[in-house]
């Protein structure tokens, strides 16, 4: 929503906002021209702003409604008619405003590491490029509207059937494994959207194994690409699955360009990372965003390279992404913590949990482990127990990695307030 807030700005719209905490995405928008953000949702508040500058649409987050359908600042706008959408409403409006086609990013695992990517490249071929950024980096805003460009790059996220609202004119897929349970209640129904979205995307890249889980050997639209092709682990970056996301963003911006492969990966082994994709909060001392079984592979093959490097022990603390989750994930993580010499395990991060469903402890979790992984689980909580430990690792010379997703009061900002000013 920020990032969309910036883009909207920048297009010339009045903008106004507000979230129920502070964070350091507010300043960070109050300080790129976005002054009239509240903190706390409520009547009072969108009356205020609605009497001054009056209203013509309210955008709203998937997050609003589902915690409730009747929160106060949709109430209001709802009483005086004042037009009401999800985000992909307003982006679409300004895709059509400004003539811009988009480039998207879909897939399970792997699609902001790979928005960052395509953007990063553009920029340093000299490309115009307007896009939606979901997460921090050293090289871009979050958010950004080019009047000169004609590309929009955007990561489609699947979350609430997001991206069937869009029609892109080319859509990077970078991977796919059943996810967001609570929005898709079987394995077939999460195949089925994704299905739907390549069908209505100009020209879709996909690797040969996407292709044949989600069974599209039949259309036309569709670019296949080799996850065996021997150049990808040439690529000068650490972690498989991230040179697996260079090697996808290559082939679709030397389509677009015409510039060939080597110079383009050339220019990727230079990417410099995003925040919260094993960004370094202390020495020796990362978080990043693996929440899920596929996105903790991805990030365990990082720190292993990484530690064979610097000849380090690895110590991995999760914090899993809501209960509910976890039931559906209970027999996936068995062995995807291979290489890890110590596992702390801490509560999930709790979110949207239906009230029915029990709420599953680190313990139980842990049995769900094979036995070699088991070993080196423990237990534990985010308190000065942990922080002690943290310590004493970090003592040793140890490289720590810390692994979740979620937002304000989470693992990872729990790490920033207690180990970033060291």
């Amino acid at each position: 929503m920020g990032p969309l807030a910036e883009v909207a700005h920048q297009a010339g719209h009045h903008i106004s906002g507000s979230d129920k905490q502070a964070s350091s995405y507010i300043d960070y928008l109050k300080n790129h021209g976005i002054s009239d953000i509240h903190v706390g949702q409520t009547i009072e508040n969108i009356a205020r702003v609605h009497a001054e500058t009056p209203l013509d649409w309210l955008v709203y987050s998937s997050a609003i409604t589902l915690e409730n359908p009747d929160a106060p600042e949709l109430q209001f706008a709802r009483e005086r008619d004042i037009r009401i959408s999800k985000r992909d409403e307003l982006l679409n409006f300004i895709l059509d405003e400004k003539k811009l086609d988009m480039i998207a990013i879909s897939g399970t695992h792997g699609k902001t590491t790979t928005t960052a990517m395509m953007v990063f490249l553009m920029q340093e071929l000299g490309q115009p490029i307007s896009y939606l950024l979901p997460a921090k980096t050293s090289f871009a805003d979050m958010g950004k509207y080019d009047p000169t460009s004609r590309w929009f790059v955007y990561e489609a996220d699947e979350f609430d059937r997001n991206f069937l609202a869009f029609r892109p004119k080319i859509n990077l897929v970078s991977g796919v494994a059943y996810d967001h349970h609570d929005i898709f209640p079987t394995r077939e129904d999460y195949k089925q959207a994704f299905r739907e979205f390549i069908g209505q995307s100009a020209k879709n890249f996909l690797w040969q194994e996407d292709v044949k889980y989600l069974e599209l050997n039949n259309m036309v639209n569709i670019q296949q690409l080799d996850g065996d092709d021997e150049r990808i682990d040439q690529i000068s970056l650490l972690g498989h699955y991230n040179r697996m996301d260079a090697w996808l963003v290559a082939q679709v911006v030397s389509d677009i360009t015409g510039e060939s492969l080597d110079k383009l990966v050339g220019i990727l082994a230079r990417f410099p990372g995003l925040g919260r994709r094993m960004e370094k909060i202390a020495p020796n001392l990362y978080s990043d965003y693996a929440h899920t079984p596929e996105k903790i592979v991805g990030a365990m093959s990082v720190a292993r390279e990484m530690c064979m490097e610097t000849d380090q022990k690895l110590v991995v603390i999760y914090e899993p992404l809501t209960n509910q989750r976890q039931t559906f994930f209970l027999n996936d993580y068995r062995d995807i913590f291979k290489g890890a010499d110590k596992l702390y395990w801490i509560p999930s991060y709790l979110a949207r949990e239906p009230e029915n469903l029990r709420i599953l402890s680190p313990a139980e979790l842990i049995e769900h482990l094979d036995d070699e992984t088991r070993v080196i689980a423990e237990p534990a909580e985010m308190n000065d127990d942990l922080k002690k430990k943290i310590e004493e690792h970090l003592q040793r010379g140890d490289l720590i990695v810390c692994m979740c997703g979620g937002g304000g009061g989470s693992l990872d900002s729990w790490l920033r307030k207690e180990f970033n000013s060291a």
